[in-house]
């Protein structure tokens, strides 16, 4: 081979991955990832949700200062991911979205992570604009209510995105197992990228 075809070959595939990356057809009208919502991860990384694209995501929101339900939910997000084969597991993402960005800031997620042991490989704690916050929770169903003391009343669920953001399903079932039909759901989405 030509050192010419030989830098062709090469070029052409260090390109896919990028390809794959930003791939050239538009979301499906119902993708989540239509709205232009940007967030700030747990390391002060600007991101923005459509930036997820490409890899099933396992979706919720939360606030730092929760001291029930949001880490009930955190302990059922990981047990589901426990339930998956270290192949599902490297091809799913999952993203827990602040309630309450006002003091979810970057060093307050960090904790989080660590407090949790949390994989910060794969998850991402994400604080969105304070005007965003709503429309995220209308998109994913999750009902919410700011109360005087500065705790939230809200909807503990997990919502399953397909890699094009599209809501494939969602369990409110909290605890330590796995919620069985959840669980079917999200090995279908994995499958389907085979």
């Amino acid at each position: 081979m030509n050192r010419r075809r030989l830098m062709m070959t090469l070029a052409a595939a260090f390109a896919l991955p990028v390809l794959a990356a930003n791939p050239a057809a538009p979301l499906p009208r119902t993708s989540l990832y239509q709205t232009a919502v940007q967030f700030t991860d747990a390391q002060s990384r600007h991101f923005a949700w459509s930036d997820k694209r490409g890899q099933p995501q396992i979706v919720s929101m939360f606030y730092s200062s929760c001291k029930f339900m949001c880490p009930m939910l955190i302990e059922s997000a990981k047990a589901i991911d426990a339930s998956l084969t270290p192949d599902e597991r490297t091809r799913l993402g999952l993203t827990l979205i602040s309630l309450d960005p006002k003091r979810d800031t970057p060093p307050v997620l960090a904790r989080m992570i660590r407090e949790h042991g949390i994989d910060a490989s794969r998850w991402t704690l994400a604080q969105p604009a304070p005007k965003d916050v709503r429309a995220i929770a209308g998109l994913l169903g999750i009902r919410y209510r700011a109360l005087a003391d500065g705790e939230f009343n809200h909807t503990t669920v997990l919502v399953l995105l397909d890699a094009q953001g599209r809501i494939v399903a969602r369990t409110e079932n909290m605890g330590g197992t796995a919620d069985p039909a959840f669980l079917a759901a999200l090995r279908k989405t994995l499958a389907s990228l085979d």
